[in-house]
């Protein structure tokens, strides 16, 4: 399995509506080490992207529900930086050129060489752990991770590896609701038993170590949330 700068595993979301094209895409992905997830529109694609994290995300242009530059171009002015890759059909100097300016950071046209496809994946994969800032901060929490150091309100915390992987790994997604499912994906070892209560033991935990108030707020239904108060 390849694996972020962070150490995390890389995650793909595949954008394609052709049912063929897309499982030669994924498999291909796939057998480079890269956690793959699909989706055949949009709608499918919002959805996954609302609460998982990515590393890539490769969208077809023309979808079912829509031209996948105009989903893209709305993400981007929310501040969305996943890097994106298009697929398409439509070759001109216009198209390719609306593919960059409405966010996208690399561009493909069908037919192509699987390969190549994943080269130009990889390539955009390794930006994303790349630009992180190695000291996060949210309201008086501050994770320094290259020293490994985790300190509420000036006062230095002592945490397990485990719960500093968790951590950390909240502290990238700010305000966002994070799955139990992602949290194994990117903590944990792929032996872990997806059933097992180990992610709710060690948000647990660190809820307990960082005090009050409290940062990591219970989301219903769809996991965690790291905020300085719930929303």
């Amino acid at each position: 399995m390849r694996r972020a700068p962070g150490g995390q595993p890389m995650r793909v979301m595949v954008v394609e509506d052709d049912e063929d094209l897309r499982l030669a895409v994924t498999t291909e992905l796939a057998g480079a080490g890269l956690r793959v997830e699909q989706a055949a529109d949009i709608a499918g694609a919002h959805a996954a992207l609302r609460v998982g994290a990515y590393d890539c995300v490769v969208f077809d242009r023309m979808l079912p529900d829509g031209d996948a530059i105009g989903y893209v171009h709305r993400r981007r002015q929310q501040g969305w930086a996943v890097p994106v890759l298009f697929l398409t059909a439509r070759d001109s100097l216009a198209d390719r050129v609306a593919g960059f300016e409405h966010g996208g950071d690399d561009y493909l046209v069908k037919p192509f060489a699987v390969a190549e496809m994943t080269a130009r994946v990889l390539a955009l994969s390794r930006r994303t752990g790349g630009g992180r800032p190695s000291v996060l901060r949210l309201a008086d929490l501050v994770v320094d991770c290259a020293r490994r150091e985790v300190r509420r309100a000036g006062v230095l915390l002592s945490l397990t590896a485990k719960e500093f992987a968790v951590l950390e790994y909240l502290m990238t997604r700010p305000q966002q609701a994070v799955g139990r499912s992602e949290l194994l994906d990117h903590c944990w070892d792929s032996s872990t038993d997806p059933m097992s209560n180990v992610v709710d033991v060690v948000v647990r935990r660190l809820r307990n170590k960082l005090g009050e108030p409290a940062l990591i707020h219970t989301v219903r239904g769809r996991g965690y949330r790291l905020a300085e108060r719930p929303s």
